[in-house]
This record gives C-alpha cells, sequence and structure tokens, in this order.
C-alpha cells in the first residue's frame, strides 16, 4: 500500500489548515503552497476537492482563504483520504470469484490487511498529526553541547 502524492499533498494542506485552526485564521492557496512545497495548480484542484467533500470551508474577500470545516480532532486521515481518493470505507468482503482454498486464504490475509489499514487510518486526527509534527520540530531544533 502506497500513499499517492494527491494524498500526501491533501493531508499536508489539511495539517497546515489544522495548524491555524484555533486562531480562526485563513490560508491563501499560495501561503499553504508555500509552505508545504506544493504546485499552485495542483492545490486549488486539491482545495476544491477537500471542500466539496465538506473537510474545509473557503472565506470570501481579501482576508479570506481557506479553513478546516470542523476541529482538528475531529478530522481523521481516513477522512482526507476518502475524500481524495474516493476510498470505500467499507470493509472489503470476500471475492466471490475465489474458487481455490488457496485463493480464499490469500483473500482473507489481504481483508485482514485492510481492516487493520483502515484502523489505523481512522485511529489518527489531523491534531495528531499536527502535534507529531510540532515535536519532530522541537527535536530538529534543538542543538547539543
Amino acid at each position: 500500500m502506497k500513499l499517492s502524492n494527491k494524498s500526501e499533498y491533501a493531508i499536508l494542506a489539511m495539517v497546515a489548515l489544522a495548524k491555524r485552526y484555533h486562531s480562526n485564521e485563513c490560508l491563501h492557496i499560495r501561503e499553504i503552497a508555500a509552505l508545504q512545497k506544493i504546485p499552485n495548480r495542483y492545490l486549488e484542484q486539491l482545495l476544491a476537492t477537500l471542500r466539496s467533500g465538506g473537510l474545509i470551508k473557503s472565506i470570501r474577500g481579501s482576508k479570506g482563504g481557506y479553513v478546516l470545516a470542523r476541529d482538528p480532532k475531529k478530522i481523521t486521515v481516513l477522512d482526507v483520504l476518502k475524500c481524495i481518493e474516493g476510498v470505500d470505507a467499507a470493509v472489503p468482503t470476500m471475492d466471490s470469484t475465489c474458487h481455490t482454498v488457496e485463493a480464499e486464504a490469500i483473500q482473507e490475509v489481504w481483508i485482514e490487511a485492510n481492516q487493520a489499514a483502515y484502523q489505523v487510518l481512522q485511529k489518527y486526527s489531523l491534531q495528531e498529526l499536527r502535534d507529531r509534527q510540532a515535536s519532530r520540530q522541537q527535536i530538529e531544533n534543538m542543538y547539543y553541547i
């Protein structure tokens, strides 16, 4: 399982918005793009998808921009992936085309792996990603004598 650039950029943009959530500050596309090193045009498309998915809101005007639609503690990584990739949160079912015992055993393992992945993605919120990022930044900024 690999995270696509599209999903990674969307999560990075959402974490940038999560950092500003409690101060009620909007971020412009160009600010998010610069902070997260995401191409502007690509980011525009991602933000449009996230807005239509109800995860962010756009504010018009000179002081406008984008903000999270709800608290970052209530938006999970899985929510973002479902919005961007159209990932179905339902646990996959057994494929009816499996006719051998070997194929069914493989299918069962694949279902279990998907369930575990969904549980992990559902477990982490944008707030937790933001906190992890802050912790890593703090460690990186420390110097030792």
